[in-house]
């Protein structure tokens, strides 16, 4: 069968800029077909991050099924870039950074590269702290123990981040054929555990329909203020209709107080108080609104407390349609750092048939899999679970579901799956592409090996612990604006160079992408352009749409900016 690869066929090993690690991947160890590139997706895409997508859909007002067929759509449109940007790790065998040499220019391609890393370093400490907790939680379950003090660190969980951090390593420091195997064996089980879940929901919570109808709930929020000094509360209800609380409490910002009885049947509770009308005046006003259920044993179940300005704000109609778009960019800027970087793992594959069947079997499918199974589960919580009592106490995350079950074989069986679920996302997401990253750094001084301890390190010295609410926004951030970077590449490969690429000189000082001092001053340019452009949407209220939109806005400005500017090469 004729190769779909180019080989390398000049010596450049004496090059600074070569390594083994960084070298075209040899015919013999391009060992992964279309089935271990679905399995690398689907240990990737199953996460806490998935489970939890569609919550953020349904909360904006979105039905189940609307924000399923928008997570699909987007990760069908991302899988397009992924693919594209695959072609080359499978045609020449090259990692990012590598590839990138030849539109960023040799020393150029470190600017994206380092910033994919730190994306990738960032998110590496906080999944290995999540890791981490649920190592903890085994433990605890495993003796009896309990957490002294939720509120605060211990030493049990820093002990459970350490295991789990050299869990972690111990499969960089195995190599890329470890990494296959894990990804290849966790992927069944990972499958399993969402039909599981699913099971669960069904049998405990009286059928599949009866589930599903609990969106609706999720749906609504659970406290409004609304024209007409009305305060509109929304009390989850169990599968008869009935209302599980019983009763309400409203604490004014001011001091003053309001409660009273819930009837079991009514829809919605309508509060329009005189009180409410004195402190609807106050621009500045607050209620902090909480919902009791008081059981036949006197001890009340208590929902988490909700606090609502005392404004109403006006009601808004036909914006559906922008809610959609924007959670359709977020979806797709989900794995925006992992299309930059997707070479590194199609480098490994045989066939460019083989690197596109297994993206496009394995990244959206999985994607929409989990998140209804987030979608399915968290419904089921809200029926069985009482102290389920406002949308807002919904168990969205997994962690909070796990923490609900009493028996300690179900949280041991748990939480080793979201072991396996959450180091099979690590490695392959987190530990890859910035490895690869620093080694491009120093090629004959640090090694895949090197970098991925790097990595590692880093995790630990951004203390996740402490700065992960932080971190997290910051790093989304970060992500939405990779979309130029991508758009240069894809505009280079396919455009300018026509997927023509001169392997040997991807590895010279002096070569064919050394251009100024081994920096393209156009890709450069392209790329804090599209950057700029996403950035005046976020400081210009008026031009806001260009930062809600900004993987689109800086992929379309820099692909076109590049194209434009390298016409002279292209000619």
């Amino acid at each position: 069968m004729k190769e779909e690869f180019v080989s390398l066929q000049e010596d450049v090993s004496a090059s600074p800029l070569y390594s083994e690690d960084l070298a075209p991947t040899p015919a013999e160890k391009r060992t992964w077909n279309t089935w271990h590139l679905a399995f690398v997706w689907v240990g990737m895409a199953v996460c806490i991050p998935t489970y939890m997508l569609a919550s953020f859909m349904i909360k904006m007002g979105m039905s189940w099924y609307a924000a399923l067929i928008v997570i699909g759509l987007a990760n069908l449109v991302i899988t397009i870039p992924m693919v594209l940007n695959g072609h080359a790790g499978v045609k020449y065998g090259i990692p990012f950074p590598v590839l990138g040499r030849a539109a960023f220019g040799i020393h150029g391609i470190h600017f994206p590269a380092i910033l994919r890393a730190i994306v990738a370093c960032g998110w590496f400490g906080i999944q290995t702290w999540v890791g981490g907790l649920a190592c903890y939680a085994i433990w605890n379950a495993a003796t009896g123990s309990a957490d002294p003090d939720p509120n605060s660190l211990n030493l049990g969980e820093f002990a459970g981040f350490t295991v789990f951090w050299v869990i972690n390593m111990f499969f960089v420091w195995k190599g890329t054929e470890s990494i296959k195997w894990l990804e290849e064996y966790s992927a069944p089980i990972l499958i399993v555990m969402g039909i599981a879940l699913i099971v669960w929901g069904t049998t405990t919570a009286g059928g599949f329909g009866i589930v599903l109808d609990q969106s609706k709930q999720l749906e609504r929020p659970a406290v409004a203020f609304v024209e007409g000094n009305t305060l509109l509360i929304n009390p989850i209800k169990d599968v008869a209709g009935l209302n599980k609380a019983n009763t309400y409490q409203v604490k004014f910002s001011d001091g003053g107080e309001l409660s009273g009885m819930i009837a079991p049947d009514e829809a919605t509770l309508r509060l329009n108080d005189p009180i409410l009308n004195e402190r609807a005046a106050n621009p500045n006003g607050k209620a902090t609104i909480t919902l009791m259920q008081f059981g036949a044993e006197g001890n009340p179940t208590t929902s988490s407390p909700i606090t609502v300005a005392l404004h109403a704000v006006p009601a808004t109609t036909g914006n559906m349609l922008w809610v959609y778009i924007l959670a359709f960019t977020g979806m797709v800027g989900f794995w925006a750092t992992m299309s930059l970087s997707i070479a590194d793992i199609t480098r490994y594959t045989k066939t460019q048939k083989a690197q596109i069947r297994g993206q496009f079997i394995g990244l959206p499918g999985t994607m929409m899999l989990y998140s209804f199974v987030g979608i399915f589960v968290t419904c089921a919580a809200v029926v069985n679970f009482k102290d389920v009592l406002v949308a807002d106490d919904a168990p969205w995350d997994p962690v909070s579901l796990l923490s609900r079950f009493e028996n300690p074989i179900v949280v041991i069986i748990a939480q080793i799956m979201m072991l396996i679920a959450t180091l099979s996302t690590n490695i392959a997401a987190n530990v890859i592409a910035p490895a690869n990253a620093f080694s491009n750094l120093s090629p004959k001084r640090i090694s895949f090996k090197t970098g991925g301890t790097i990595t590692g390190i880093v995790g630990i010295l951004i203390c996740p612990w402490w700065l992960m609410d932080a971190i997290a926004p910051a790093l989304v951030f970060v992500s939405g604006l990779l979309g130029p970077v991508l758009g240069i590449m894809i505009a280079d490969y396919f455009v300018v160079r026509k997927k023509n690429l001169q392997l040997a000189e991807l590895f010279k000082l002096r070569g064919a992408y050394t251009y100024t001092g081994g920096f393209n001053l156009v890709a450069l340019l392209a790329m804090t352009l599209g950057v700029l452009v996403a950035l005046i949407g976020y400081f210009v209220p008026a031009l806001d749409f260009l930062y809600k939109l900004s993987w689109f806005s800086g992929f379309g400005v820099a692909f076109v900016v590049y194209i434009a500017g390298m016409r002279k090469h292209r000619r």
